[in-house]
């Protein structure tokens, strides 16, 4: 099968596209790499006018005549290579609004790919209406929206999440949910709000190569060292601010026995070179599942605080803290579930094995591109 995948999001496609490559299929892979992230793509449109006086200049012509440059620029570096996205059997939108550019010229792009190409799916693992409009309506017991909820942040500040629910996204997704062949998505935080929705294929859990992630056994020499990655955009969304209280907690009562790596806004390469060292990851709060960052810890036999809610346990018969901890919004059960592991040094060795385990287990990327081709074939 030949298969192209549109954006990129966590090294998601990335992993699906190695999964699919070993299996034989021929893939491309077209992105802007992620933002700061860098990731790799096999075609890459690059965002311009992002910073100095370049981004003063579009800021302008944006207020001043709706004109936005950077969107403009990444449409015509598409269609100036468009026919490298033709004659492809599948093609995989990463999101409602894969290139992350103004919804009409997002429209250009996915009627292009729609014309040109046998089908076309779309991947809902990230912010798009579906899911805003279920979390901001409060259907989900907690969400990305408490901190907006509990005055923690302006709506202005929560726009990159709050525009999906603006007239010309809404328009953008029933654009997109009428175009495509069907929807599938990566966890149970985007699964949930789609239950019912037609072309609604199901689930597929995020492919992750446990061939390139090594696991590394716990040992318990020296100090337990927690790494904390903060992207600043997101810092609220993700609850990063429970994070740091509960480790500053830590770090006042058991100085001599942690130490806490926190990064900001580095490529992944950086990334993970600073997270190998560590033993538990802080990634995210307000969750039901496990997102990219923590399934790729979750292999090396870390300990990750995250989404693992009942419905996460029920789907995949687990049991509470059997693979993860759940990360919940409140500083005092934070602490109290990093001071055990600090205490109990055989709950990081015996959680870490397990979630290796479980990682090869629902996660593997060979099996999981298996999954997209049957999702794709029935589509």
């Amino acid at each position: 099968m030949k298969i192209l995948l549109v954006g990129e999001y966590s090294r998601l496609h990335n992993s699906l596209k190695e999964g699919l490559l070993a299996l034989g299929h021929e893939v491309t892979l077209v992105s802007t790499g992620d933002d700061f992230k860098n990731f790799p793509s096999d075609i890459l449109l690059k965002r311009k006018y992002e910073s100095g006086f370049s981004k003063k200049v579009k800021v302008l012509l944006y207020r001043l005549f709706g004109l936005d440059i950077s969107s403009q620029s990444l449409k015509n570096q598409f269609f100036q290579q468009q026919e490298k996205f033709k004659d492809f059997d599948s093609v995989q939108l990463i999101n409602e609004s894969s290139f992350g550019i103004l919804p009409k010229y997002e429209k250009e792009i996915i009627s292009f790919l729609k014309q040109n190409n046998k089908k076309l799916f779309l991947l809902s693992c990230g912010t798009d209406y579906t899911s805003v409009k279920y979390a901001f309506e409060k259907k989900f017991r907690y969400s990305i929206f408490n901190p907006l909820f509990k005055g923690k942040i302006s709506e202005k500040d929560f726009f990159p999440a709050l525009k999906y629910l603006k007239p010309i996204y809404k328009d953008l997704h029933g654009f997109v949910f009428e175009n495509v062949d069907g929807i599938i998505a990566s966890d149970l935080d985007y699964d949930i709000p789609l239950q019912g929705k037609e072309k609604y294929l199901g689930l597929i859990a995020n492919p992750v190569n446990t061939q390139k992630l090594k696991f590394k056994p716990f040992a318990s020499e020296g100090k337990i060292i927690i790494f904390h990655g903060i992207n600043r955009a997101n810092y609220f969304k993700k609850g990063n601010d429970y994070f740091e209280a509960a480790l500053e907690k830590i770090q006042k009562k058991y100085a001599s026995k942690t130490e806490v790596i926190t990064v900001e806004n580095i490529p992944y390469s950086e990334y993970i070179e600073k997270y190998n060292l560590a033993h538990i990851l802080l990634d995210q709060v307000f969750a039901y599942d496990q997102g990219y960052n923590a399934l790729e810890a979750m292999a090396k036999g870390k300990v990750v605080f995250t989404g693992a809610e009942t419905e996460f346990l029920v789907r995949y018969n687990l049991k509470e803290n059997e693979v993860c901890i759940n990360a919940l919004p409140n500083v005092d059960y934070l602490f109290e579930k990093l001071e055990d592991l600090i205490l109990n040094l055989q709950k990081i060795e015996g959680i870490g094995k397990n979630a290796r385990t479980f990682i090869e287990r629902e996660h593997d990327y060979i099996s999981i591109a298996r999954k997209y081709l049957e999702f794709w074939s029935k589509g």
